[in-house]
């Protein structure tokens, strides 16, 4: 006996749906971010994104599968993100490679903490997060090695691993001390130019 699928959303076929959809993502987003999954209801997400509650569940006939859309829309964000600074990092500077670092960390700060909240709702969340750790290792490798013109290995280089955390950090503290964000892109930038600047012994 076959195993019914659940259901998943609807993709819009005229422009005002989807500027719709974006609208109620965007709305979504910012919810499970501030609340989390399970307390932010279907209801809410239609009133506070202007949507009639028949059109919401037109497109997501559930909360799982806009749940579902919104992680598929991170990683999809994430990966187009990482692959424009890997696209500049053999010709940028440290310097520059560090702000374009430190601006898509900042960039996807709300969409990711949405996205983590709703992996760590399912049961796949540990996967998932791994999944999202992998990808973002892979890039910063790729990155690194691109930036002193070593061959990109095999394995995840150990700066790409201290890259992660620091960028994780100034993330954290982005989101724990707002007031001081401007001054934050600066100092963030700082801390992370010498991991970029292959600042750190290879691994062997």
């Amino acid at each position: 006996m076959s195993i019914a699928k659940p259901p998943q959303a609807v993709e819009p076929k005229r422009k005002r749906g989807h500027e719709r959809v974006a609208t109620i993502v965007e709305t979504a987003i910012g919810l499970f971010a501030t609340h989390g999954y399970r307390a932010v209801t279907m209801s809410e997400v239609a009133a506070q994104s202007g949507t009639a509650i028949g059109s919401l569940y037109r497109f997501f006939p559930t909360k799982d599968a806009l749940a579902q859309a919104i992680m598929d829309r991170y990683g999809a964000h994430l990966t187009d993100e990482l692959e424009k600074v890997v696209a500049i990092a053999a010709s940028a500077s440290a310097r520059e490679v560090a702000r374009a670092l430190v601006a898509m960390m900042r960039g996807l700060q709300t969409e990711r903490a949405a996205a983590l909240v709703l992996a760590d709702a399912r049961e796949d969340g540990s996967l998932r997060r791994a999944g999202l750790r992998r990808q973002m290792l892979e890039k910063l490798t790729a990155v690194l090695a691109l930036v002193d013109g070593s061959p990109i290995p095999s394995d995840v280089d150990q700066r790409a691993w201290m890259l992660l955390y620091a960028l994780k950090a100034i993330r954290q503290f982005d989101q724990e001390h707002p007031a001081l964000s401007k001054r934050l892109v600066d100092d963030a930038c700082l801390l992370i130019e010498p991991l970029v600047a292959a600042g750190l012994t290879k691994a062997g």
